[in-house]
C-alpha cells in the first residue's frame, strides 16, 4: 500500500504538481526582476491574455488525449468571428437577437468543422495532422472570402459592455474560461465519455475489441474542439470588439504548447484539463514577463517554439519514468 501511494505521489509531482511549482517559480522570478509585474493590474492583464488560449486549449486537450492534433483552430477562430461579426453588424436585426444569433452561429460553425475534421480523419484513416492542415487553409480562405477581407467592429453596445464586466476583480472572459476548464475536467474524470477517451488514447485496439465504437468517440472529441473554438471566437470579440479574417494566426501553436506543457502526452492516453490550464498560465506569465523585460515579438516567438520542443522532450522523459515506476 505504501509503495502504491509513493508511486501515485511521484506521478502527481511529474504532472500537475510539478507544473504548478514551475508556474510559481516563474512568477516569483519575474516579480523580483521586473517592476510592476506583480501588480494587481498586470495580473488582471495576464488573466485576460490567457483566456482565449485557455478556451482553445480545452478543446485541444480532448483531441491530443487521443493522440491526434488540430492545426485548424486559429483559422477556424477567424471564420467563426467573421460570421458572428457579420450577424451583429447587421443593422436590421434587434441587438438581443443579433447577439444570440451570433453566439449560436459561431459555436455551430466551430462544431461543424470539428465534425468534418474528425469524420474525414476516421472515414479515410488519415492522420488528423494532414486533415486539419488542409482545413486550416480552407477555413482561412472562407473567412477572407465571406468577409471580403473586411474587419467588423460595429457590435451592439450590450455585447461590448458585457466584455468589460469584472467578477470579484476577475475579467468575465477569464471566468468563462475557468468554468470551461472545470466543466472539461469533470467530463474527463467523472463521465464514461471522458474515461473512454483516455482508454482509447492508451490502447484503441483493446477498446474496439471490447465492443465500443472508437470512431464515434474520436469524432466527438474533434466536435468538442470545434465548439471550444466557436466560444473562443466570441470571447476574442468581447475582448477587442472586432472580428477579422486575419485573426488567430499562430493560435494553434499556443494551444498545443499549453496542452503539452500541461502534461498531456502527445501519444495520447494521459493528461488533464487542470494541467492544461496551468500550461496556459505558464505561457501567459512567460509572454507577459518577457514583454515587460523588453523582449520583442520575434524573440518571444523563438522562445515559444523552444518551449514547445522542450515540453515534448520533457514528456518523453516523464513517460519513461512513469513506465519504470509502474514496472517497479
Amino acid at each position: 500500500m505504501g509503495d502504491m501511494k509513493f508511486k501515485a505521489n511521484m506521478n502527481y509531482l511529474l504532472s500537475e504538481g510539478g507544473i504548478g511549482i514551475i508556474l510559481v517559480l516563474l512568477f516569483l522570478i519575474f516579480a523580483v526582476t521586473t517592476p510592476h509585474f506583480a501588480s494587481f493590474q498586470n495580473i488582471s492583464n495576464i488573466f485576460t491574455q490567457i483566456s482565449i488560449n485557455t478556451i482553445i486549449s480545452v478543446g485541444m486537450t480532448f483531441v491530443i488525449l487521443l493522440g491526434g492534433i488540430d492545426l485548424s483552430v486559429g483559422s477556424l477562430l477567424a471564420l467563426c468571428s467573421v460570421a458572428a461579426g457579420m450577424v451583429m453588424s447587421n443593422g436590421e436585426l434587434s441587438p438581443g437577437f443579433s447577439i444570440f444569433s451570433a453566439v449560436f452561429l459561431s459555436i455551430v460553425i466551430g462544431m461543424f468543422f470539428g465534425l468534418a475534421n474528425g469524420a474525414i480523419s476516421e472515414k479515410w484513416k488519415i492522420h488528423s495532422f494532414i486533415v486539419t492542415l488542409g482545413m486550416l487553409n480552407i477555413t482561412r480562405g472562407m473567412a477572407l472570402q465571406v468577409s471580403n477581407s473586411r474587419t467588423f467592429f460595429d457590435f451592439p453596445a450590450g455585447f461590448n459592455s458585457f466584455g468589460n464586466i469584472n467578477i470579484v476583480g476577475l475579467p468575465i472572459i477569464f471566468v468563462i474560461a475557468l468554468l470551461l476548464v472545470i466543466l472539461g475536467q469533470v467530463v474527463l474524470t467523472r463521465t464514461v465519455f471522458g474515461r473512454m477517451l483516455i482508454a482509447i488514447g492508451n490502447n484503441e485496439e483493446s477498446v474496439r475489441l471490447s465492443g465500443h465504437n472508437t470512431a464515434l468517440y474520436k469524432v466527438l472529441a474533434f466536435v468538442i474542439c470545434g465548439a471550444s473554438v466557436g466560444i473562443a471566437a466570441i470571447m476574442y470579440m468581447l475582448r477587442l470588439n472586432i472580428a477579422s479574417p486575419i485573426l488567430g494566426v499562430g493560435f494553434e501553436l499556443n494551444a498545443i504548447a499549453a496542452v503539452v506543457i500541461g502534461g498531456t502526452s502527445m501519444n495520447g492516453g494521459k493528461g488533464s484539463l487542470l494541467g492544461t490550464f496551468l500550461g496556459a498560465c505558464i505561457m501567459g506569465v512567460l509572454n507577459n514577463g518577457l514583454l515587460l523585460i523588453g523582449l520583442g515579438d520575434f524573440a518571444r516567438q523563438i522562445v515559444t517554439g523552444l518551449i514547445i520542443i522542450l515540453a515534448v522532450i520533457l514528456d518523453r522523459y516523464r513517460n519513461s519514468f512513469s513506465a519504470r515506476l509502474r514496472e517497479a
